[in-house]
């Protein structure tokens, strides 16, 4: 059964620990704000589309469905005081103030497990509209006129460890020797020459691989003779994995077995990405060719890690993970975030961050400013065709007199010094929410830990403005 919220526990509300919470103003503000968010009939029906078909499976002794709200509520709070999902089901074993906040009262402690697959069952654009929601009660409460917009990328690592060509084919080998383990107790035991075809050859390939880490850390190398013999072993021992798997394909094709129907889509799902970093490897280790960086594989288990280089200072010269593009307006609300693909030009974004700010606000700013980065002639012309008054892009490279004169402006020199608050907006992103390395796995894991962090961080900013001028969620703005 679909649960929005559990009801109000009267007997929980008079509990001399939550009435200390109800006093503090963190505490008080945060869980009027998500209050507010959770009752939003848009975001009651996206996530009640999200989580029924799961709440349906759930319906069973022993398994209660944890409400819509309580769901938004601990992930939320999750991310914005930095915990994992055991902290969480700890601090909420323990902390009356948080239960408070969360709306969970007295019910029983969710598992970690039931935290992290509730969470996971929420799409990206339902998350992406529970933070338009946010963003819209900002503007409300006077957080934001959504007058001003300044945009920037910045990029958020995958967890991966640091990919080399060895330690690819490694993993490459561990990956196939693992699903042929599993392969072979479900094929019937044939023959000793069929029985060949199901052997692991992980050791061996892990021991080339150490033996390549060796050679490439050695002082003493002098000819790359020793390490392409090594590269040449360790190829052939995964390119005889992906024959022992085309082998053992068609006999797991015969089995009417879901565990064998589920082996056979594991191997159509690694086998591409294991032949891609056989091709890359020879290209650049035996032949000495370069591979674009956008036709690289950097991980088999993160496949849409892209390389990412922006001129930056070592250690960070190359990147592996996503970029990100974010939108805040005045008042320091994050209005957009956007995953791109690939190393993009980031130019090429500006508009469509215009448009979706007309899209959100009902008008367009007055005023968008970027880095030189994003300057164009079609930027500053199409923007103020959309309705945007002043557009403060600065011009790289060489500048007419009069380009001179017009960034010599007063309000060109004040929106860059605007501009300048986004880098501060990411780097708090980055290092109070969890922005710098998603944890999370997949394309759309990613969007879910980028839109669960920006919403946190809105509603902090929310929450402290609230503080600030000593007001609560329910008290109209009034603009003065």
């Amino acid at each position: 059964m679909f649960i929005i919220a559990y009801p109000v526990d009267n007997e929980f509300l008079r509990n001399d620990l939550v009435w200390l919470a109800q006093q503090t103003p963190k505490f008080r503000q945060l869980h009027d704000l998500l209050q507010v968010v959770c009752a939003d009939a848009r975001v009651q029906l996206a996530v009640r589309h999200d989580l029924a078909p799961a709440s349906r499976a759930a319906a069973k002794p022993g398994a209660p469905a944890l409400p819509a709200n309580v769901t938004v509520c601990l992930a939320v709070t999750r991310r914005l005081m930095g915990w994992s999902y055991r902290t969480t089901m700890s601090e909420l074993s323990v902390n009356a103030g948080w239960r408070w906040v969360c709306q969970l009262y007295l019910q029983p402690v969710p598992n970690f497990r039931t935290i992290q697959n509730r969470e996971a069952q929420l799409t990206p654009k339902t998350i992406r509209l529970i933070n338009q929601v946010v963003v819209l009660l900002g503007q409300r409460l006077g957080v934001t006129r959504a007058e001003k917009l300044r945009v920037d990328g910045s990029v958020t690592e995958t967890n991966i460890h640091y990919p080399t060509d060895s330690s690819l084919l490694d993993d490459s080998a561990r990956v196939l020797s693992r699903l042929v383990r599993q392969a072979r107790d479900l094929v019937p035991p044939g023959s000793a020459a069929d029985q060949a075809w199901f052997r692991d050859r992980h050791r061996q390939a892990h021991h080339l691989a150490r033996a390549i880490s060796r050679w490439a850390r050695s002082k003493a190398k002098n000819t790359g003779k020793s390490g392409l013999k090594l590269y040449g072993q360790l190829l052939a021992v995964v390119e005889t994995l992906v024959t022992q798997v085309a082998e053992i394909q068609p006999r797991l094709a015969s089995l009417s077995d879901v565990v064998a129907s589920g082996l056979n889509e594991m191997f159509d799902h690694y086998l591409p990405l294991v032949q891609q970093v056989i091709d890359q490897t020879r290209q650049r280790v035996l032949e000495g060719l370069s591979v674009a960086a956008s036709d690289k594989v950097v991980s088999l288990f993160e496949p849409h890690t892209a390389i990412i280089c922006r001129g930056k200072a070592k250690p960070k010269e190359t990147e592996f993970g996503r970029k990100i593009w974010y939108g805040e307006v005045d008042g320091g609300l994050i209005s957009e975030y956007r995953l791109l693909g690939g190393n993009p030009d980031e130019a090429q974004h500006l508009i469509p961050s215009v448009q979706h700010h007309r899209q959100v606000f009902g008008k367009p700013p007055k005023q968008v400013c970027g880095d030189r980065g994003i300057h164009s002639t079609s930027n500053e012309k199409e923007a103020r065709a959309l309705g945007v008054r002043r557009v403060s892009l600065p011009q790289p490279g060489y500048k007419t007199n009069r380009r001179r004169r017009y960034e010599k402006q007063p309000w060109f020199r004040a929106a860059q010094r605007f501009r300048n608050g986004i880098e501060g907006r990411i780097s708090q992103l980055r290092r109070a929410r969890s922005l710098d390395r998603c944890l999370a796995h997949g394309d759309a894991g990613m969007e879910r830990w980028v839109g669960w962090g920006v919403i946190a961080n809105n509603l902090a900013t929310i929450a402290q403005f609230l503080i600030k001028h000593r007001r609560c969620v329910a008290q109209p703005y009034v603009e003065k």
